[in-house]
């Protein structure tokens, strides 16, 4: 995983990053059930490249559902991977599934 990426341990964390944010906040929704380990194996590769592409502009958060339960609920997320793009503390945009690098990114480009 990229270091531009944040890894919080609890929802505690999770939300400190987003306050403490200037730009837009990718979070990136992860499961560690056996069905969900795969597709964000696959995920992280293509959040790992979008953190390094948009270092500077924007933040990316990979989130383990079980971690952050609240995150979790707050944002409606019921299966992973998710993304949620996060705008002022806003959701702005959000994709669920494996997504492609170019489906990601059009995802973020219209909100930086």
């Amino acid at each position: 995983m990229a270091k531009r990426v944040h890894q919080p341990r609890e929802d505690a964390e999770f939300d400190f990053i987003l306050g403490m944010s200037g730009v837009p906040v990718l979070a990136y929704f992860i499961g560690t059930w056996p069905k969900a380990i795969e597709p964000c194996r696959t995920m992280d590769l293509v959040v790992g490249g979008v953190a390094d592409a948009y270092a500077g502009r924007l933040v990316v958060v990979r989130t383990d559902m079980t971690r952050c339960p609240a995150a979790t609920r707050r944002y409606g997320i019921t299966g992973a991977p998710s993304c949620v793009l996060l705008k002022d503390g806003e959701v702005v945009a959000q994709g669920e599934g494996p997504l492609t690098t170019a489906e990601l990114e059009g995802i973020v480009d219209g909100h930086l």
